[in-house]
């Protein structure tokens, strides 16, 4: 697993927040023209374009961060990063760099707004989400700019929907000030291993805590719920533990209930690491494969609930 020790710019200065956006309609048309008849002259029109052969690979991702219903896009000319917070204590952050893409232009150096994801990710699978081998939604993304919609075209088996759907001024994401330089631990990890762990682990409790050592037990998970008191154990040298980084005892309790949304990106990853800085502030990040075997990142941002002396 490859992860970068300052991930995306997470000590980087917040972009300039955008004007207010106009609320636009969201509509859905249908046509029985291909997507790769609509023509360049088309595409002038937009700040921002991206392809994809199967939509899937969006709509997965996506939902891996869907707890709360708006999400912020942020288009670079690296690619997309799509960010859902939820009280100022948790931040989602999925990565879709522009290789993904088929088709990824983008005509500034930054674009960004808010957008209802629940009806992205409806629009997303307006087909249906079909998983049948060989059957795929083609999928083309619009955007114009300041006060204008998202617009997506979708087609499948020769039928194509038009779905626009209104953008928002977004707001700032939240600055967890999460730098490499202040991570005290960090250990990776086979997803399949942590979701052994959380099977095991009383979900009753009201919050997870995690201990980090050097010393034994080097990487505990511990609940305190209904059922008793419960602890699972990973050694360094476990088979399951792929780097194993930790420089001093931190013992931190987070809430179970900010975490719980972060198993939806666990299910579709097969790698996490997991970083505590020096406050105890910690960072999930998931390595997750699309339906073409391509990689993207899922990161998670969660504040203490409370420090274990």
């Amino acid at each position: 697993m490859t992860v970068e020790e300052d991930e995306n710019g997470s000590c980087d200065t917040p972009g300039a927040i955008l004007q207010n956006i106009r609320p636009t309609r969201r509509s859905t048309t249908f046509a029985t023209m291909p997507l790769s008849t609509q023509s360049q002259a088309d595409d002038e029109q937009y700040v921002l374009v991206a392809s994809l052969d199967n939509a899937r690979n969006l709509s997965n991702i996506l939902k891996a961060i869907t707890f709360k219903d708006h999400a912020i896009f942020t288009a670079t000319p690296n690619g997309l990063k799509v960010t859902v917070e939820d009280s100022k204590c948790l931040q989602a952050n999925a990565f879709i760099q522009a290789e993904i893409f088929q088709e990824y232009t983008i005509k500034e150096d930054l674009v960004g707004f808010q957008i209802n994801l629940t009806v992205l990710l409806d629009c997303l699978n307006i087909f249906g989400g079909s998983t049948v081998p060989g059957v795929s939604t083609a999928l083309r993304m619009c955007y114009r700019g300041y006060g204008y919609p998202l617009t997506l075209f979708l087609e499948e088996a020769g039928v194509v929907t038009v779905c626009k759907i209104n953008t928002q001024e977004p707001e700032e994401p939240i600055d967890f000030e999460f730098c490499s330089n202040n991570v005290t631990n960090k250990v990776i990890l086979q997803s399949e291993s942590l979701k052994e762990a959380f099977s095991e682990l009383d979900m009753t409790s009201e919050v997870l805590q995690i201990t980090m050592s050097p010393s034994q037990p080097y990487f505990r998970l511990s609940t305190f719920g209904s059922s008793g008191n419960a602890h699972y154990d990973y050694s360094k040298d476990s088979d399951m533990m792929e780097l194993f980084r930790c420089t001093k005892t931190q013992t931190n309790r987070y809430k179970m209930s900010l975490l719980k949304p972060s198993t939806k990106a666990l299910a579709l990853s097969c790698k996490v690491s997991v970083r505590t800085d020096s406050r105890g502030f910690l960072s999930l990040q998931y390595l997750v494969r699309n339906d073409d075997g391509q990689i993207c990142f899922v990161e998670y941002y969660c504040c203490p609930d409370e420090e274990v002396d």
